[in-house]
């Protein structure tokens, strides 16, 4: 099974792509095998940020403390 990679690690990629694409020195193909790469990162990114910001609003001050609450994930993503 593949490793989850931070965010970050993602991002980096995600830029490398565009500037690979950017710099029109690849063929159609090799181009359209970037972009949907760079597709794939952007949904990934982009589904690691719902998450955190799911999270982030699930702490809750209660009684004068903050607490996390466990919340379900759905299957269905938010575009």
């Amino acid at each position: 099974m593949k490793e989850k990679q931070s965010l970050e690690d993602d991002i980096k990629k995600l830029q490398k792509l565009v500037e690979e694409l950017a710099s029109g020195k690849l063929t159609l193909g090799e181009s359209l095998k970037k972009y949907e790469e760079g597709v794939k990162l952007a949904q990934s990114c982009s589904a690691t940020l719902n998450e955190a910001q799911r999270k982030v609003e699930l702490l809750m001050k209660k009684e004068g403390k903050y607490s996390l609450e466990k919340f379900e994930d759905s299957p269905s993503q938010e575009k």
